[in-house]
């Protein structure tokens, strides 16, 4: 049989098939050691009945005139009588008998003790020079009778116990592993970026060290995340002066050269450096989302927000295709105001980067917290939607952009502990793209 993987499943079944095997080894053993006393009694009772009438018996024949007929003892009232009892001459003529006794299950006397039947068990005793004899016999189904009542009276309770021990062995075991249980939902339950120390106090001592060591693990995965997030905000914020100044010298060039070749040069330079300049913003926001503290204690009102990003995005909605939508009670929730933002601006960016020009960009916010943004564009393809929020992923669009925007967004979502749904063709639609950032409860 194979064992289950479940240490607690292990425990209650090795445990309980354990405990099971000893309680009927137990109750054999009983069975057989009482089946050998009740024979050791009812053997002795044989014995003690027989010596007990035979002395009374040869009285009752000296004392009555002996007619060459047995002598039948009759009863008070009709009864089960157990024990039947024959008293013979030494020639073998039957003196005395019991009301019940069967002269054919009484074989002849040839020697003092015990013999046994197929039907009777039967005790032999003489007197007088074997001038008298006994014989008391007791049916065999009468002890098997007896036997089988005490085994039952040890089985039935056995029956009824076991499963109740099965029960409180399971119990027990659940119940000393609930610290397992704990620890075991406690680091299932926790996200990419919690990555703080599992409560190892109540644990037992065999399993405080495997704790400490994933506790020491969890630790040096900190470390690391956060070496490389502090690198990748650092390198992207030193990036941004020496590329501003380069820019600006790139600029002040275009501006003092009238020669085409070199103009069209510094042109190409400046747009380099300004992707270079968006990457690197890109960059910082990749590394604060991923950063802790996603949440809040205070909730914000999201519609605050929601606006002013897109009044910072004015200059680059040249066509004015923002189209907002908000409700008019606040929608308040814990999410970091700036995670909420950098999510929003990236939304909102690649609605007017991938979009149609000259079609509304619709941004509506619902007052349970989810968000759409809806642009107009082709269909994406099934394969490629899956893809876009890997860092770096694009569709076949023509249009800039460095392939984080979704990734961003996507990497806040789980953080705070959203679901983000990018849909194509947008809902109802045959055609567009929509992004919906699900708040709900937040």
């Amino acid at each position: 049989m194979k064992m289950p993987s479940s240490l607690q499943a292990r425990l209650a079944l090795v445990l309980g098939v354990g405990v099971g095997v000893l309680w009927v080894a137990t109750a054999l053993i009983t069975a057989i050691t009482l089946r050998s006393e009740i024979d050791e009694v009812f053997d002795s009772a044989l014995e003690e009945t027989a010596q007990r009438i035979l002395p009374l018996a040869i009285q009752d024949v000296f004392e009555r005139e002996d007619d060459g007929t047995a002598q039948l003892i009759t009863t008070l009232r009709r009864h089960d009588e157990f024990l039947t009892y024959v008293v013979r001459d030494d020639t073998g003529r039957v003196l005395l008998r019991s009301h019940d006794a069967d002269i054919r299950d009484f074989p002849p006397f040839y020697k003092n003790g015990f013999i046994q039947t197929p039907t009777h068990r039967l005790y032999y005793d003489s007197a007088l020079g074997g001038e008298f004899t006994i014989a008391i016999a007791e049916p065999l189904d009468h002890r098997a009778e007896v036997s089988r009542n005490t085994q039952m009276a040890l089985g039935l309770p056995l029956l009824i116990l076991l499963p109740l021990t099965l029960g409180g062995i399971w119990y027990l075991v659940r119940l000393m592993l609930r610290p397992l249980h704990g620890f075991r939902d406690g680091v299932s339950r926790r996200g990419g970026n919690d990555l703080s120390p599992v409560e190892t106090e109540s644990l037992p001592d065999e399993v405080t060290p495997v704790a400490e060591a994933v506790n020491a693990l969890l630790l040096r995965i900190q470390r690391t995340l956060e070496a490389e997030r502090s690198f990748a905000a650092n390198a992207a914020h030193e990036l941004r002066t020496p590329v501003a100044a380069a820019l600006a010298q790139t600029q002040r060039l275009m501006a003092e050269t009238a020669e085409p070749a070199s103009r069209k040069r510094a042109g190409d330079i400046e747009a380099s450096l300004k992707r270079l300049n968006k990457l690197s913003e890109k960059l910082m926001q990749m590394a604060r989302a991923e950063g802790a503290n996603l949440l809040t204690d205070t909730p914000h009102d999201l519609r605050v927000i929601l606006k002013m990003v897109a009044d910072d995005l004015r200059p680059q909605d040249r066509n004015n295709q923002l189209r907002l939508d908000l409700p008019s009670q606040p929608v308040m929730s814990v999410v970091d105001p700036d995670a909420f933002a950098i999510a929003v601006r990236n939304l909102l960016e690649n609605a007017l980067r991938h979009g149609d020009d000259h079609a509304p960009v619709q941004v509506r916010l619902l007052p349970e917290g989810r968000l759409h943004v809806l642009n107009t564009g082709p269909v994406v393809p099934a394969e490629q939607l899956k893809t876009l929020t890997r860092r770096f992923a694009r569709s076949n669009s023509s249009a800039q952009g460095s392939g984080l925007g979704l990734a961003i967004v996507h990497t806040i979502a789980k953080g705070v502990g959203a679901k983000l749904e990018v849909l194509s063709p947008a809902t109802g639609r045959g055609d567009g793209f929509e992004v919906v950032l699900h708040l709900e409860d937040l």
